[in-house]
Protein backbone atom coordinates (compact mmCIF):
# COMPACT_ATOMS: atom_id res chain seq x y z
CA UNK A 1 0.00 0.00 0.00
CA UNK A 2 1.31 4.00 -0.63
CA UNK A 3 2.29 5.51 2.28
CA UNK A 4 4.11 8.29 0.72
CA UNK A 5 3.99 11.23 2.22
CA UNK A 6 1.53 13.23 -0.02
CA UNK A 7 -0.72 10.17 0.36
CA UNK A 8 -0.65 10.02 4.34
CA UNK A 9 -1.19 14.03 4.30
CA UNK A 10 -4.35 13.08 1.96
CA UNK A 11 -5.49 10.86 4.37
CA UNK A 12 -4.90 13.11 7.65
CA UNK A 13 -6.22 15.90 6.44
CA UNK A 14 -9.80 13.72 5.94
CA UNK A 15 -9.57 13.68 10.01
CA UNK A 16 -7.83 16.84 11.11
CA UNK A 17 -7.13 20.55 10.25
CA UNK A 18 -4.10 21.32 8.24
CA UNK A 19 -2.75 23.55 11.00
CA UNK A 20 -2.31 20.78 13.54
CA UNK A 21 -0.07 18.52 11.02
CA UNK A 22 3.54 18.17 10.33
CA UNK A 23 5.58 19.06 7.13
CA UNK A 24 6.31 15.72 6.78
CA UNK A 25 5.54 13.14 9.29
CA UNK A 26 8.14 10.52 10.92
CA UNK A 27 7.67 6.76 10.14
CA UNK A 28 7.73 4.51 12.51
CA UNK A 29 7.83 0.91 11.91
CA UNK A 30 9.95 -0.91 14.94
CA UNK A 31 7.96 0.17 18.59
CA UNK A 32 11.22 -1.64 20.86
CA UNK A 33 11.88 2.41 22.01
CA UNK A 34 8.76 3.51 22.64
CA UNK A 35 9.65 7.07 24.25
CA UNK A 36 10.61 7.59 20.50
CA UNK A 37 7.12 7.53 19.22
CA UNK A 38 5.66 10.70 19.60
CA UNK A 39 3.26 13.10 18.35
CA UNK A 40 2.19 13.39 14.46
CA UNK A 41 4.50 10.18 14.00
CA UNK A 42 2.70 7.86 11.80
CA UNK A 43 2.90 4.28 13.18
CA UNK A 44 2.76 1.68 10.09
CA UNK A 45 1.64 -1.98 11.31
CA UNK A 46 0.29 -4.49 9.48
CA UNK A 47 0.43 -2.02 6.49
CA UNK A 48 -2.17 -0.19 8.42
CA UNK A 49 -1.42 3.39 9.26
CA UNK A 50 -2.14 5.09 12.50
CA UNK A 51 -1.49 9.20 13.16
CA UNK A 52 -0.24 9.33 17.02
CA UNK A 53 -1.56 11.97 18.93
CA UNK A 54 0.36 11.75 22.73
CA UNK A 55 0.06 9.35 25.09
CA UNK A 56 -2.55 8.08 27.53
CA UNK A 57 -2.58 9.16 31.11
CA UNK A 58 -2.61 7.45 34.24
CA UNK A 59 -5.16 8.56 36.77
CA UNK A 60 -4.51 6.83 40.45
CA UNK A 61 -4.24 6.91 43.94
CA UNK A 62 -5.05 11.10 43.13
CA UNK A 63 -2.25 11.17 40.89
CA UNK A 64 -3.62 12.49 37.71
CA UNK A 65 -2.11 13.31 34.18
CA UNK A 66 0.96 10.73 34.73
CA UNK A 67 1.73 9.95 31.28
CA UNK A 68 1.43 6.32 29.68
CA UNK A 69 4.35 6.64 27.32
CA UNK A 70 4.12 2.96 26.29
CA UNK A 71 -0.14 3.86 25.57
CA UNK A 72 -0.10 5.88 22.55
CA UNK A 73 -3.68 7.68 21.60
CA UNK A 74 -4.11 7.08 17.97
CA UNK A 75 -6.04 7.59 15.58
CA UNK A 76 -6.48 5.60 12.73
CA UNK A 77 -5.93 7.33 9.27
CA UNK A 78 -8.32 5.12 6.84
CA UNK A 79 -11.84 5.33 9.46
CA UNK A 80 -11.27 8.41 11.13
CA UNK A 81 -11.42 6.01 14.85
CA UNK A 82 -10.12 6.36 17.92
CA UNK A 83 -7.63 3.52 18.87
CA UNK A 84 -5.35 3.38 22.03
CA UNK A 85 -2.12 1.86 20.79
CA UNK A 86 -0.04 -0.29 23.80
CA UNK A 87 2.94 -0.94 23.10
CA UNK A 88 5.68 -3.56 24.60
CA UNK A 89 6.89 -2.53 28.26
CA UNK A 90 8.13 -5.22 30.27
CA UNK A 91 8.23 -5.08 34.18
CA UNK A 92 7.88 -7.21 36.94
CA UNK A 93 7.35 -6.44 40.89
CA UNK A 94 5.81 -8.70 44.03
CA UNK A 95 2.30 -7.75 45.49
CA UNK A 96 1.21 -8.79 49.01
CA UNK A 97 -2.15 -9.40 49.90
CA UNK A 98 -2.14 -10.11 53.73
CA UNK A 99 -0.07 -13.19 54.21
CA UNK A 100 0.05 -14.04 50.80
CA UNK A 101 2.48 -12.55 47.73
CA UNK A 102 2.02 -12.57 44.11
CA UNK A 103 4.40 -12.34 41.62
CA UNK A 104 3.53 -9.83 39.35
CA UNK A 105 5.19 -9.89 35.36
CA UNK A 106 3.35 -7.44 32.94
CA UNK A 107 2.79 -9.49 29.73
CA UNK A 108 1.87 -8.06 25.75
CA UNK A 109 1.31 -11.53 24.79
CA UNK A 110 -1.43 -13.03 27.36
CA UNK A 111 -3.30 -9.27 26.83
CA UNK A 112 -3.21 -10.15 23.24
CA UNK A 113 -4.48 -13.93 23.96
CA UNK A 114 -7.35 -12.23 26.43
CA UNK A 115 -8.25 -10.04 23.48
CA UNK A 116 -8.72 -12.80 21.31
CA UNK A 117 -10.83 -15.09 24.27
CA UNK A 118 -13.16 -11.76 24.91
CA UNK A 119 -13.77 -10.85 21.31
CA UNK A 120 -16.97 -9.69 20.98
CA UNK A 121 -17.90 -9.96 24.35
CA UNK A 122 -20.05 -6.18 25.59
CA UNK A 123 -18.27 -5.99 28.90
CA UNK A 124 -14.59 -6.13 27.55
CA UNK A 125 -12.59 -3.39 25.80
CA UNK A 126 -11.93 -4.61 21.87
CA UNK A 127 -8.85 -5.01 20.19
CA UNK A 128 -6.45 -7.10 18.49
CA UNK A 129 -2.94 -7.58 18.16
CA UNK A 130 -0.03 -7.10 15.45
CA UNK A 131 3.37 -7.58 14.95
CA UNK A 132 5.72 -4.67 13.93
CA UNK A 133 9.22 -5.01 12.38
CA UNK A 134 10.56 -6.14 15.34
CA UNK A 135 7.99 -8.76 16.16
CA UNK A 136 7.08 -6.87 19.35
CA UNK A 137 3.91 -7.42 19.97
CA UNK A 138 1.16 -4.57 19.95
CA UNK A 139 -2.44 -4.28 20.47
CA UNK A 140 -4.65 -2.32 18.90
CA UNK A 141 -7.77 -0.91 20.98
CA UNK A 142 -10.92 0.56 20.14
CA UNK A 143 -11.29 3.68 22.40
CA UNK A 144 -14.22 3.61 24.81
CA UNK A 145 -16.25 6.76 25.40
CA UNK A 146 -17.43 7.28 29.06
CA UNK A 147 -16.49 7.90 32.57
CA UNK A 148 -14.26 5.84 34.66
CA UNK A 149 -16.17 3.89 37.62
CA UNK A 150 -14.63 6.60 40.22
CA UNK A 151 -15.14 9.57 38.29
CA UNK A 152 -18.66 7.98 38.04
CA UNK A 153 -19.07 7.46 41.82
CA UNK A 154 -17.87 10.90 42.74
CA UNK A 155 -20.55 12.63 40.23
CA UNK A 156 -23.22 11.09 42.06
CA UNK A 157 -22.37 13.34 45.35
CA UNK A 158 -25.41 12.31 47.39
CA UNK A 159 -25.01 11.41 51.01
CA UNK A 160 -24.53 7.82 51.92
CA UNK A 161 -28.21 6.74 53.07
CA UNK A 162 -29.48 8.22 49.83
CA UNK A 163 -27.03 6.79 47.99
CA UNK A 164 -27.44 3.65 49.26
CA UNK A 165 -30.88 3.22 49.08
CA UNK A 166 -31.19 4.93 45.64
CA UNK A 167 -28.33 4.50 43.34
CA UNK A 168 -26.41 1.33 44.70
CA UNK A 169 -28.72 -1.47 43.47
CA UNK A 170 -28.63 -0.18 40.25
CA UNK A 171 -25.01 -0.35 40.52
CA UNK A 172 -24.57 -3.02 41.36
CA UNK A 173 -26.78 -4.70 39.11
CA UNK A 174 -24.09 -3.25 37.04
CA UNK A 175 -21.53 -4.74 38.53
CA UNK A 176 -23.06 -8.21 38.65
CA UNK A 177 -22.03 -8.15 34.73
CA UNK A 178 -18.57 -7.50 35.24
CA UNK A 179 -17.90 -10.05 37.99
CA UNK A 180 -19.94 -12.27 35.53
CA UNK A 181 -17.01 -11.54 32.87
CA UNK A 182 -14.26 -12.51 35.38
CA UNK A 183 -15.84 -15.32 35.39
CA UNK A 184 -16.07 -15.59 31.79
CA UNK A 185 -12.67 -15.35 31.67
CA UNK A 186 -11.40 -17.98 34.69
CA UNK A 187 -13.59 -20.07 32.96
CA UNK A 188 -11.41 -19.84 29.55
CA UNK A 189 -8.51 -20.39 31.77
CA UNK A 190 -6.98 -16.52 31.62
CA UNK A 191 -7.10 -13.93 34.54
CA UNK A 192 -7.37 -10.06 34.11
CA UNK A 193 -4.69 -9.53 36.29
CA UNK A 194 -5.24 -5.81 37.34
CA UNK A 195 -9.09 -5.76 38.14
CA UNK A 196 -9.18 -2.49 39.92
CA UNK A 197 -11.97 0.50 39.65
CA UNK A 198 -10.45 2.75 37.40
CA UNK A 199 -10.67 -0.48 35.29
CA UNK A 200 -13.63 -0.35 34.46
CA UNK A 201 -15.09 2.24 31.76
CA UNK A 202 -18.87 2.75 31.61
CA UNK A 203 -19.43 2.86 28.55
CA UNK A 204 -21.85 6.07 27.16
CA UNK A 205 -23.20 4.23 24.47
CA UNK A 206 -24.39 0.97 25.99
CA UNK A 207 -24.32 1.92 29.63
CA UNK A 208 -22.67 -0.96 29.99
CA UNK A 209 -19.51 -1.41 32.62
CA UNK A 210 -16.20 -2.76 30.72
CA UNK A 211 -12.99 -3.72 31.54
CA UNK A 212 -9.90 -2.40 30.31
CA UNK A 213 -6.08 -3.19 30.40
CA UNK A 214 -5.48 -7.11 31.15
CA UNK A 215 -1.57 -7.50 30.56
CA UNK A 216 -0.75 -8.65 34.16
CA UNK A 217 -0.16 -11.70 35.11
CA UNK A 218 -0.19 -12.50 38.40
CA UNK A 219 1.69 -16.10 40.03
CA UNK A 220 0.58 -18.00 43.02
CA UNK A 221 1.08 -21.36 43.55
CA UNK A 222 -2.40 -21.65 45.11
CA UNK A 223 -5.07 -20.26 43.68
CA UNK A 224 -3.89 -18.00 39.96
CA UNK A 225 -7.09 -16.47 40.13
CA UNK A 226 -7.23 -15.29 43.47
CA UNK A 227 -5.48 -11.63 42.35
CA UNK A 228 -8.32 -10.90 40.65
CA UNK A 229 -10.80 -11.88 43.20
CA UNK A 230 -9.36 -9.47 45.91
CA UNK A 231 -9.87 -7.16 43.06
CA UNK A 232 -13.16 -7.80 42.60
CA UNK A 233 -13.79 -7.46 47.07
CA UNK A 234 -11.76 -4.05 46.72
CA UNK A 235 -14.08 -2.53 44.07
CA UNK A 236 -17.06 -4.39 46.33
CA UNK A 237 -15.93 -2.48 49.11
CA UNK A 238 -15.75 0.82 46.97
CA UNK A 239 -19.28 0.69 45.39
CA UNK A 240 -21.09 -0.32 48.66
CA UNK A 241 -18.86 2.98 50.68
CA UNK A 242 -20.13 5.41 47.91
CA UNK A 243 -16.35 5.62 47.81
CA UNK A 244 -13.31 4.84 50.01
CA UNK A 245 -13.92 5.36 53.94
CA UNK A 246 -11.04 6.14 55.40
CA UNK A 247 -9.89 5.28 58.71
CA UNK A 248 -7.96 8.81 59.15
CA UNK A 249 -11.43 10.45 58.09
CA UNK A 250 -13.50 8.78 60.63
CA UNK A 251 -11.34 9.76 63.44
CA UNK A 252 -11.13 13.63 62.76
CA UNK A 253 -14.88 13.85 61.40
CA UNK A 254 -16.26 10.71 63.87
CA UNK A 255 -14.56 9.91 66.45
CA UNK A 256 -17.73 8.13 67.64
CA UNK A 257 -17.25 5.30 65.14
CA UNK A 258 -13.73 5.21 64.58
CA UNK A 259 -13.61 4.30 68.29
CA UNK A 260 -15.56 1.64 67.52
CA UNK A 261 -13.35 0.24 64.97
CA UNK A 262 -10.45 -2.39 65.35
CA UNK A 263 -7.30 -3.81 62.68
CA UNK A 264 -9.77 -6.31 61.73
CA UNK A 265 -12.39 -3.95 60.64
CA UNK A 266 -9.93 -2.95 57.98
CA UNK A 267 -9.10 -3.68 54.53
CA UNK A 268 -6.99 -6.45 54.40
CA UNK A 269 -4.63 -4.42 51.04
CA UNK A 270 -5.20 -0.70 51.59
CA UNK A 271 -4.94 -0.88 55.64
CA UNK A 272 -6.26 2.50 55.89
CA UNK A 273 -9.62 1.92 54.54
CA UNK A 274 -12.46 -0.06 56.48
CA UNK A 275 -13.62 -2.58 54.52
CA UNK A 276 -16.63 -3.32 57.72
CA UNK A 277 -18.80 -1.28 56.62
CA UNK A 278 -21.96 -1.90 59.00
CA UNK A 279 -19.97 -0.59 61.84
CA UNK A 280 -20.32 2.77 59.96
CA UNK A 281 -22.98 2.48 58.35
CA UNK A 282 -25.80 0.19 60.49
CA UNK A 283 -28.63 0.03 57.36
CA UNK A 284 -26.29 -2.60 55.19
CA UNK A 285 -27.33 -5.54 55.46
CA UNK A 286 -25.79 -8.45 57.04
CA UNK A 287 -26.02 -10.45 53.68
CA UNK A 288 -23.92 -7.60 51.64
CA UNK A 289 -21.84 -7.22 54.73
CA UNK A 290 -20.34 -10.88 54.98
CA UNK A 291 -19.22 -10.35 51.62
CA UNK A 292 -17.40 -7.31 52.70
CA UNK A 293 -15.57 -9.03 55.67
CA UNK A 294 -13.65 -11.56 52.88
CA UNK A 295 -11.58 -8.81 52.37
CA UNK A 296 -11.15 -7.13 55.78
CA UNK A 297 -8.12 -8.14 58.01
CA UNK A 298 -9.68 -10.01 60.61
CA UNK A 299 -11.14 -12.80 57.96
CA UNK A 300 -10.18 -16.50 58.24
CA UNK A 301 -11.94 -17.45 54.71
CA UNK A 302 -11.48 -16.03 51.57
CA UNK A 303 -13.25 -16.86 48.36
CA UNK A 304 -11.58 -19.95 46.14
CA UNK A 305 -13.20 -19.01 42.91
CA UNK A 306 -15.33 -16.24 41.24
CA UNK A 307 -18.54 -18.55 41.29
CA UNK A 308 -19.02 -18.81 45.01
CA UNK A 309 -18.07 -14.79 45.39
CA UNK A 310 -20.79 -14.22 42.09
CA UNK A 311 -23.31 -16.48 44.13
CA UNK A 312 -22.98 -14.19 47.27
CA UNK A 313 -23.20 -11.33 45.12
CA UNK A 314 -26.51 -11.94 43.93
CA UNK A 315 -27.79 -12.74 47.16
CA UNK A 316 -26.75 -9.60 48.36
CA UNK A 317 -28.20 -7.76 45.37
CA UNK A 318 -31.36 -9.27 46.17
CA UNK A 319 -31.01 -8.34 49.89
CA UNK A 320 -30.99 -4.62 48.53
CA UNK A 321 -33.96 -4.92 46.62
CA UNK A 322 -35.74 -5.74 49.55
CA UNK A 323 -34.94 -3.21 51.47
Amino acid sequence: MDFSQQRLRDLALRWFDPAGLPGNFRICTDTTDFFRVDYNDVLILNEHPYLVRGNAKEGRFGIDDEPKFWVKRSTDLLDGSKKMIKLVFNESFKARVGPITFDCVRSPVKEARVLSVVRGHPNFMQGFSVADDSRNVVRIIDYIYGKNLPAFIDSIRKDHEEYFYRYLPSILHAYVETVEAIKFLHENKEIHGDVRRDHIIIDETTKRFRWIDFDFIFYHHENRFGYDIFGLGNILIYLVGGGDIIAQQLRDERPDIFQRLTQDDMNIIFHNRVANLKKVFPYISDTLNYMLLHFAMGSETFYDDTGQFLDDLLKAESSLQET
